[in-house]
């Protein structure tokens, strides 16, 4: 690689500078917003990647399906920077914001109004290029005491310093939930706290692969640094910064569209399980789920069709029925809907070779193709190889539609559910239409989820117009949560899975994905035990999203009556998911009108009390409820801290009262989810479930006993 070297003033222009590298190359820093700049490189050949799909900051308007032009500033209100020019550098100024760019080499240094280092640029050498492989790198400095987070779906401790992590989405199924990496994600936002307390966050801009290294390496020549290497993609970038972590990523999020509002069904319980769908008697075995929950009297909002429904053996064929365990799908549907069970559809973005469309897209030239030969490309796929539709071909996008509404939407299903959306499509040649303008798959892959999901989005909008769409993705680059709830993926039942997936979920909230949840019980493995659901359900069931989700190779199913001895416990949990319906439903339009996190850790809250930034398995549901799961086996009782800033903190069952600030050892028996509100928090509660009283009545009147009102 080569470093960018130095650089000299090209041009001043209102909101920022211009700087000439030599060689035709450009280096632009710009305001967007007082808090906001935006850097760029631009190499003379122009950029790789000229458009963007991820950029969206005028509210109500979505990227053009053929994707936004890269220089496009529309949406930002690009205020006068107060410019200042120096020997050897220039100062750039606004009321929120700072930087100094030197010369010789290249750096950026970075300060916020009071004149606070927030982070500089790497001072021996910050930039680099490589024309044998077209990466670009970036450099910065790390302090010690750096605290980072984001980057999407990652797994582990939330502070990731220390760890070298990518942005290339896999099917990762089983995955390690410790340290696994990468998952299904392709999210290149880092969320930093500075020594000095101040936030900030950076997000570059690039739809190819990106390897992020937050301290894990170390050269003799340089102090501390981080890098982000792009894998031939382009480096433009926004520094965003504020006074707390939900002051960054609500700028974050307004930056890329902002969350949709789903529809308030699809905040329910919701369950589906591979194996019911798999059977060979599938339809038989569905309407008995009816049946069975029905009598249980198990509040459950929706129902999540396993791909079964298109499978011949383990093999999936997308948009199609298998009638031998199908023979009357309809009728079927028409009773999950008659028992208030909206219904969602697995479909998959892959054909298998011998499809019965397969020779249709092929004649549509729809298929991801070689480059030189225009053939569909072939890879792996559900025990065969098939080739992925290309979402950059509107014929592709048209049929796609058509199939949707033809195959799932007539059979009074409400949703799709896109899944296997990875694009793992390894093959160089390979390469998509683009809209007319072909783009290599290594700069596409997590495009073709976005676009995926947009697709069937939009179809399910004209559809019902006058009903708001819920869809769900498992992958997907930053722009997904415009359209669509996500999950942490195909998980594997473990105590252990049970406690790293609660932070992998609060990752992906601090990266701008705030409808979010995991597979309940866990995907893939054994069947969880008795005391293992019970505490899995009890820790999912304040998520935004609470799916009961398996496969079992001993033939289980994970269904609320999995274990009858916990049952009870099991219920309890989902029906207190529908007793905080009401609040639940705030903190959804919170997050859709004013970019919140709806679960986050404990320090977005309460960032000033460094107990919060410990690793903890506690979370905040909102700002009012704290959440803490047991995660431990055989536990009976379990210490929490209560964050230091409100009056008190409240029981929420009993209504006892402690300190703010205090550690606590709580009771936990199995059939408890221990939780608390702070004193002036206000929760709006549900009277019924299914017209039986919950314990709303008990919690208001503990609540007007305490100081909360």
């Amino acid at each position: 690689m080569k470093t960018f070297g130095s650089a000299q003033l090209a041009r001043v222009i209102q909101s920022g500078v211009d700087l000439d590298l030599g060689n035709g190359a450009t280096f632009s820093v710009q305001v967007l917003e007082s808090t906001m700049f935006r850097v760029r490189y631009k190499p003379k050949s122009g950029y790789l990647e000229p458009r963007t799909w991820a950029i969206a900051p005028q509210a109500g308007h979505d990227v053009p399906w053929s994707g936004r032009q890269r220089d496009d500033l529309s949406g930002f209100s690009c205020p006068p920077a107060q410019v200042r020019e120096q020997p050897g550098g220039v100062t750039l100024q606004t009321d929120a914001l700072q930087v100094e760019v030197r010369f010789n080499p290249l750096c950026l240094q970075w300060r916020d109004a009071a004149g606070r280092t927030l982070v500089n640029d790497r001072a021996t050498s910050a930039y680099f290029s490589s024309k044998r492989t077209g990466a670009v790198r970036h450099y910065l400095q790390r302090d010690r005491t750096d605290r980072y987070y984001g980057l999407g779906d990652k797994t582990g401790p939330l502070n990731l310093h220390g760890r070298r992590l990518r942005t290339l989405a896999l099917d990762a199924l089983g995955y390690d939930p410790k340290c696994g990496d990468p998952l299904y994600k392709h999210w290149p936002f880092v969320l930093t706290r500075a020594p000095s307390g101040q936030w900030w966050g950076i997000y570059y801009d690039t739809l190819a692969a990106c390897t992020f290294d937050l301290g894990c390496e170390h050269d003799n020549y340089h102090e501390l640094f981080r890098y982000v290497d792009i894998d031939d993609g382009d480096l433009d970038y926004y520094l965003m910064v504020g006074s707390t972590p939900g002051d960054v990523i609500a700028q974050f999020v307004r930056l890329i569209g902002g969350t949709h509002l789903p529809p308030r069904w699809s905040l329910g319980f919701a369950q589906t399980a591979m194996g019911l769908a798999d059977a060979p008697d599938a339809q038989a075995q569905l309407d008995a789920f009816i049946t069975r929950i029905q009598a249980e009297g198990i509040p459950c909002s929706s129902f999540h069709y396993g791909s079964g429904y298109s499978s011949r053996g383990k093999r999936r064929y997308v948009f199609t029925w298998n009638r031998d365990k199908f023979p009357d799908p309809k009728a079927l549907n028409e009773r999950f809907q008659a028992a208030g069970m909206h219904l969602v559809a697995n479909i998959k973005p892959c054909l298998l070779d011998d499809h019965p469309a397969f020779s249709e897209v092929t004649a549509l030239q729809g298929f991801i193709q070689d480059a030189s030969t225009q053939a569909p490309v072939l890879e792996q796929f559900w025990d065969g190889v098939g080739s992925h539709l290309d979402f950059t071909h509107p014929d592709v996008v048209a049929w796609w539609q058509k199939s949707l509404a033809e195959q799932v939407l007539d059979y009074q299903i409400d949703a799709g559910w896109n899944d296997n959306n990875e694009y793992a499509v390894m093959d160089d040649a390979a390469c998509c239409h683009g809209f007319g303008q072909a783009l290599p798959m290594h700069r596409a892959r997590p495009l073709h989820a976005l676009l995926m999901t947009r697709a069937t989005f939009e179809a399910q909008a004209q559809r019902h117009p006058d009903q708001s769409v819920f869809t769900v993705t498992r992958g997907g680059p930053p722009g997904l949560q415009r359209y669509a709830q996500t999950w942490t993926g195909d998980n594997t039942t473990s105590w252990e899975t049970l406690r790293w997936n609660i932070r992998t979920g609060l990752q992906m909230s601090l990266s701008g994905m705030f409808n979010v949840g995991h597979d309940v019980g866990g995907f893939a493995g054994p069947s969880p035990g008795p005391e293992l659901f019970v505490r899995w359900v009890q820790a999912c069931c304040l998520n935004p999203r609470m799916v009961m989700n398996s496969w079992k190779a001993d033939g289980s199913n994970n269904v609320p009556w999995l274990h009858p001895s916990v049952t009870a416990e099991v219920v309890a949990a989902i029906r207190l998911r529908y007793v905080l319906m009401p609040y639940l439903w705030s903190l959804f339009e919170r997050a859709h009108s004013h970019h919140e996190p709806i679960i986050r850790p404990t320090f977005y809250d309460f960032y000033n009390d460094e107990q919060c930034f410990a690793d903890s398995d506690d979370f905040m549901l909102g700002n009012a409820l704290l959440v803490a799961p047991v995660v431990q086996q055989g536990a009976t009782s379990r210490r929490v801290y209560l964050p230091a800033g409100p009056v008190a903190w409240y029981d929420f069952y009993s209504g006892e009262r402690f300190a703010a600030g205090t550690q606590q050892v709580v009771s936990a028996a199995l059939a408890r989810l221990p939780l608390f509100f702070r004193a002036g928090a206000k929760l709006p509660l549900a009277a019924s479930v299914d017209g039986q009283v919950t314990a709303s009545d008990l919690i208001s009147e503990i609540c007007r006993k305490s100081d909360k009102f």
